[in-house]
């Protein structure tokens, strides 16, 4: 697993349950290194030659910084902290000798930290883990669930690159089964063809992105205004649901003409789940985000109840992020403006809409509208 004796082991059922009360987080606290430190000096990735996997290409997109603190990346962070850490395990046919290395995001260099495992295949493995204190700097005991919705997010940042740059698509481990790495996307050398279908159902309904698609990809600021087409919607939707692969639920919370809460219904039409407005409890249910009441749209992905252990924390909060990192694109490609929304807390849904409580809870969201404002984009 490569530097386990480094993590710490988190009881991720209280840490959720506590996330979710109003409890306030306490005073900030040093977030540490932008990036996680590795040992031994940094190597240059070389170009990939005829019939290797391009791994300079294939990070740069997915998870290069683009500023010296490291905060713009591809992939949403909350509170632009980034604490997902990438290592790469390296097999044969890359133009990296085979071994183990850690990513330096802000560098876009690579650190040799061994040889690599029996059995390691062709190709090279990303597996994603977390450096807690950068996020727990900021967010203190809410940081867990937003961990793990940015390592979702990065994996999608690395599926979706792998589509931009023509590589076959990877093999995705979001089962939540394992608590370090948390995530993992395994690439096959270019010649190696079929497409490997183990990635739990991750084949959402996109067109391939272009590579400068990925790099341009910002988190639009609030306020996000301006109820979205439902055909556009409906697009959202489908990207979702589908590359949710059936770990949550999903609705919308839109505005004019008509407030309610709407989802995709199974011939893909959206049909209504509740009349009346909703945007201002998930105001105060997003951190008491206020810009929220007036979003054109807020997307919901619910479910993970109270009872749930912790590998389907991990599960459905990995492929929320996945997911909503997915659509975000999706939505920007249709014009719309889009800002993921990760913390929520006493977000019990299904107890709002009259069933029982503690089933299904809020666990992303992404709010959308067809204006926002004019300042720079960040995150």
């Amino acid at each position: 697993m490569g530097h386990a004796d480094e993590y710490c082991p988190v009881d991720l059922v209280t840490a959720l349950a506590r996330a979710r009360t109003l409890e306030e987080p306490g005073p900030d606290t040093p977030a540490g290194p932008a990036v996680r430190v590795w040992p031994g000096s940094p190597c240059l990735i070389p170009d990939a030659g005829p019939g290797e996997l391009d791994l300079r290409t294939l990070l740069g997109p997915s998870l290069a910084a683009s500023d010296g603190s490291g905060r713009l990346r591809p992939a949403p962070s909350a509170g632009a902290l980034h604490p997902v850490d990438a290592e790469l395990v390296v097999g044969t046919g890359c133009p990296l000798p085979p071994g183990r290395y850690g990513y330096d995001p802000l560098r876009h260099r690579v650190h040799r930290l061994g040889r690599e495992p029996d059995g390691t295949l062709p190709g090279a493995t990303v597996e994603l883990s977390v450096t807690p204190q950068r996020t727990v700097s900021h967010y203190g005991h809410r940081a867990w669930p937003l961990m793990l919705l940015d390592t979702g997010h990065v994996a999608a940042a690395l599926w979706l690159a792998a589509r931009a740059l023509g590589i076959e698509e990877p093999v995705l481990r979001l089962d939540g089964l394992t608590e370090h790495p948390l995530a993992t996307l395994h690439f096959a050398l270019p010649e190696q063809g079929g497409r490997v279908s183990q990635s739990q159902g991750a084949h959402p309904p996109m067109d391939v992105p272009a590579p400068r698609e990925l790099l341009a990809r910002r988190s639009a600021p609030p306020p996000l205004t301006g109820t979205p087409p439902r055909d556009v919607l409906r697009a959202v939707f489908a990207t979702v649901v589908q590359a949710s692969a059936g770990e949550l639920a999903w609705c919308a919370a839109v505005g004019e003409p008509q407030p309610e809460l709407v989802e995709l219904a199974p011939g893909g039409t959206l049909r209504r789940l509740a009349a009346g407005e909703a945007r201002p409890t998930l105001a105060v249910w997003a951190a008491g985000q206020a810009w929220i009441a007036d979003a054109g749209a807020v997307l919901l992905a619910y479910g993970c109840p109270a009872d749930a252990d912790a590998p389907r924390i991990r599960r459905a909060h990995l492929r929320a992020g996945f997911a909503v990192h997915l659509a975000h694109l999706a939505a920007v490609r249709h014009g719309l403006a889009a800002r993921p929304v990760g913390s929520w807390q006493q977000a019990d849904l299904g107890a709002a809409l009259g069933a029982a409580p503690g089933r299904d809870w809020i666990v992303h969201g992404l709010a959308l509208g067809t204006t926002h404002s004019d300042q720079e984009k960040t995150s």
